[in-house]
């Protein structure tokens, strides 16, 4: 497998369920290298099964452009298929064939095939897929590269100038082939995300108002990790003379999460485990996208910290919420298997007041699960009160 870089992490996910009849479902942002993750998988099942009949669509190839229907892609499987051996079909970006939720409940009848998607829309794991394929797929989702395989894709020391490349440009494995320079970088960022926004957006969900939903990125951006509400963001686009209703701020907010271009983070009660529904934080799957639209400024230092932490997080596997305490805020609530973390994240414990306030409020949770702050100082000693302190790189290098 010389010609990749093998993300281990989502191969390790994929394997227990190779030959199995469910689905394999690989979710996320355009360019996030879904596709070379299918790739992969295609690697593997040749060296477990010599006599594997691979079908791959990739709907991205001018070549499979005639599949654009259910009976279409059935008619290609079946005119495909060989009937005495196992045949595994990939179908890349899936979403752009219509009502193809149809032919994969059919195929999943015959255990003569084994079935991967990719897609690049959350919604194609809602409606109809779920109804027909209940029970039958497993999601996995496919994150930017995390901080360590940055460093691996790149051939760079974990080191500060590493870390700031890092949190600059972001994780989406094409940049291995580019120089880390700023006009160069940003270009190709530029590309990836007017593609999101006008072909996975703009085009799927024919939108009209495009010049809002480029204000309400830029809104995001700016206001990466703050609490917002649906209204908040509509009463502040009114103040800059966009006129737009709640519900249409509803349902971008929606399309802009389907993408995957943003994260919604919801709010929890951490006594109680009540989630609200009024009031949540939007941070970006991607920091080197946030930056396209808003720039890189180092005075949003702890914006991008707070929205490197969590994108690790979810990399990490955990479901991630914003946690609450009385009228205190705790930033990240994980839960994985059962376990819980909480997480909280500053950019300097500059002094006793911040300190105060950032161990403090994991103080007062009254559990025994591990509780961490994350920060870019060295902090001398690596507790306090024994909560533990992490620098960013040891947090993102280490904690997996």
């Amino acid at each position: 497998m010389n010609k990749f870089i093998v993300r281990q992490k989502y191969i390790e996910a994929i394997k227990p369920y190779i030959g199995q009849q469910i689905i394999k479902v690989l979710t996320g942002q355009r360019r996030i290298g879904k596709s070379y993750i299918l790739l992969q998988t295609i690697e593997e099942i040749k060296a477990l099964d010599n006599a594997a009949n691979i079908l791959y669509i990739n709907k991205e190839d001018l070549k499979f452009d005639k599949i654009k229907t259910a009976n279409d892609l059935y008619e290609y499987v079946q005119n495909n298929t060989k009937s005495e051996v196992k045949n595994y079909v990939f179908i890349d970006e899936i979403q752009e064939i219509a009502e193809f939720e149809k032919v994969l409940r059919s195929l999943l009848l015959n255990p003569i095939y084994d079935l991967y998607c990719t897609g690049s829309n959350a919604r194609i794991l809602s409606g109809e897929l779920a109804t027909f394929l209940s029970g039958r797929f497993i999601e996995i989702p496919i994150y930017s590269l995390s901080y360590n395989e940055f460093c691996e894709f790149q051939n760079l020391e974990n080191d500060n100038e590493t870390l700031r490349k890092y949190l600059k440009y972001g994780g989406l494995p094409y940049l291995k082939h580019l120089i880390l320079d700023d006009e160069i970088v940003f270009n190709y960022l530029k590309g990836v995300y007017n593609t999101i926004i006008y072909r996975d957006l703009v085009q799927r969900y024919e939108i009209r108002n495009t010049a809002f939903l480029e204000s309400l990125v830029r809104f995001l951006a700016d206001n990466t990790g703050q609490l917002f509400s649906a209204k908040k963001i509509s009463d502040y686009l009114k103040s800059q003379q966009i006129n737009i209703s709640v519900s249409q701020v509803i349902n971008y907010l929606d399309y802009l999460a389907n993408t995957f271009l943003i994260q919604k983070v919801k709010r929890m009660e951490i006594a109680g485990k009540k989630v609200f529904e009024i009031g949540e934080k939007f941070y970006f799957q991607d920091l080197g996208l946030r930056h396209t639209i808003n720039g890189y400024k180092p005075n949003d230092i702890a914006k991008i910290l707070e929205n490197a932490v969590l994108e690790h997080l979810l990399y990490c596997g955990y479901d991630v919420k914003i946690g609450q305490i009385n009228d205190l805020e705790i930033d990240f609530v994980c839960e994985r298997g059962g376990e819980k973390l909480y997480v909280q994240v500053t950019y300097i414990l500059q002094d006793e007041k911040t300190m105060d306030r950032e161990f403090g409020n994991l103080l007062k949770i009254n559990d025994n699960y591990p509780k961490i702050v994350v920060s870019m100082d060295e902090f001398t000693g690596n507790t306090y009160e024994g909560i533990k302190h992490l620098h960013i790189r040891k947090f993102l290098t280490e904690w997996k």
